[in-house]
């Protein structure tokens, strides 16, 4: 198999990764090639921006969640009816967790054999331009960097300079010198871009990053390097991963309910899809203006920015008293970050305190600086409804929510935190009846049994409604 495919890094993070990949995708959309969009490392913002440049939903590959064989399997399922692969790295090409570099996007661009573009931030620099470029690829010979992507470029002058001693000291062609453009098209908050479903004006800054990439960067000479990607070995179908539920749906699948709205957006395709094909049927929800949950089986809850809809959430009281009825049933639900906060009994911003859902006895509140970010990794310590007591789970957290009051204690909590913040610096996934809640997320493809327990619990409450 030999996809087209290309990978977009940079040196650091904040270089413009997310808006060249945005442009590259939706240029070569326009001409009516099939695009497979990817993104390197835990993501929902990027990837959800990736997702509506191609028209299709983008996947992530992350060394560090899932193991190599899954990203593998993954990326070559994904890509079976695509004309091209984009994958869009994360911080800079090297940047890992170790010494080894294990979890960065160069391992990843070596294990999918993937040519790599790199973009340079060229603010107030000229020359140094090329000796940066030349110690990335000198850095280790193993991963094809195969051109460069000047960025913020601030005239002709600028960026005669600077192409001519890349393509001379390096040996590597420039495919592309984007000026500093002015506007806001891309508005950031504090974990990068605004997320789509919060951002009105979507489709035209889709039109202009592709109208940015197809004035500034060579497409056809990018297009060319992709297609010369070598082959990746072939994956015999039957140990292909299920895409999503396929066939006529069967009336007694368990109808799992995902809120998914303005506050709850973070969730993996992967996830969904796991849901699917362990036989749920999935049920999309709107907390901000349902009237309430209707005739479920169980709940996911995933992250978001319950703080930025906090007054209509608070709003919406038959919603938040159906969730609180349900968990009381023994609804399975099973909540992530901003779904955490949402099952609690109040969010304070700004000294003004809006009323949750009540399932959990927590008060929430915030913080200007991050209060959990990275990977985690977690040990499940104590019962609960969907992992298994003695199971290590990898995830990741980042969150500046704070708990400002908490009628609990840390023995309760089911998971023990090896590695990141979880909820109290020491444990995290509070429980309640069958509700569990907790800071991190988890990927499908690196913890592929928590789908499994998901639809086992919902098809179990199912039949205890059937019997009632």
């Amino acid at each position: 198999m030999a996809v087209p495919r290309i990978l977009i890094a940079a040196l650091r993070g904040g270089s413009g990764k997310t808006i060249v990949s945005l442009g590259l995708i939706a240029s070569f959309r326009k001409r009516g090639m099939a695009i497979a969009p990817f993104k390197k490392g835990p993501d929902f913002i990027d990837a959800g921006w990736l997702a509506l440049a191609g028209g299709h939903p983008c996947h992530n590959l992350d060394t560090f969640l899932m193991p190599s064989r899954q990203i593998h399997l993954s990326f070559t399922t994904r890509t079976l009816k695509s004309d091209l692969a984009v994958i869009e790295g994360n911080r800079g090409l090297y940047d890992g967790m170790d010494l080894e570099g294990s979890t960065s996007t160069s391992e990843l661009a070596k294990l999918l054999k993937v040519p790599v573009a790199l973009i340079i931030d060229c603010t107030k620099t000229t020359r140094t331009v090329a000796a940066m470029v030349l110690g990335c690829v000198r850095f280790d010979p193993h991963v094809n960097i195969c051109g460069v992507i000047l960025n913020r470029v601030a005239g002709a002058r600028h960026e005669s300079i600077i192409r001519q001693t890349v393509e001379q000291q390096c040996g590597l062609p420039v495919l592309g010198a984007i000026p500093k453009i002015k506007g806001d098209a891309f508005p950031e908050r504090h974990m990068g871009l605004v997320p789509t479903p919060e951002h009105d004006w979507t489709e035209r800054s889709i039109t202009q990053a592709a109208h940015m990439a197809k004035q500034y960067v060579d497409l056809d000479a990018l297009l060319e390097i992709a297609r010369k990607a070598p082959d990746l070995d072939d994956i015999p179908p039957t140990l292909l991963p299920p895409l999503s539920h396929e066939g006529e749906e069967d009336a007694s699948s368990p109808r799992i309910g995902v809120i998914r709205d303005a506050a709850f957006q973070f969730y993996y395709p992967e996830n969904l899809e796991a849901l699917e094909a362990a036989g749920a049927k999935i049920v999309l929800l709107n907390a901000l203006s349902d009237p309430g949950l209707g005739d479920l089986d169980g709940l996911y809850v995933g992250g978001g920015f319950p703080e930025t809809q906090a007054q209509a959430l608070s709003a919406n009281k038959g919603f938040r008293e159906d969730v609180r009825r349900l968990a009381e049933e023994g609804l399975p639900i099973y909540a992530e970050c901003g779904g955490l906060m949402y099952l609690g009994e109040h969010l304070v911003l700004d000294a003004v305190s809006y009323p949750m859902a009540g399932v959990l006895p927590v008060t929430f509140g915030f913080s200007r600086r991050p209060q959990g970010h990275g990977y985690t990794i977690f040990e499940v310590a104590r019962s609960n409804p969907f992992f298994e007591a003695g199971t290590q789970v990898r995830g990741h957290e980042f969150h500046y929510s704070s708990v400002l009051k908490w009628r609990g204690e840390s023995e309760a909590l089911a998971f023990n935190m090896i590695r990141g913040q979880g909820f109290d610096g020491k444990g995290d996934g509070l429980c309640y009846k069958n509700t569990l809640a907790t800071y991190s997320h988890i990927h499908a493809l690196g913890t592929p049994f928590w789908a499994e327990a998901m639809v086992k619990a919902s098809a179990s409450f199912q039949q205890s409604r059937l019997k009632a």
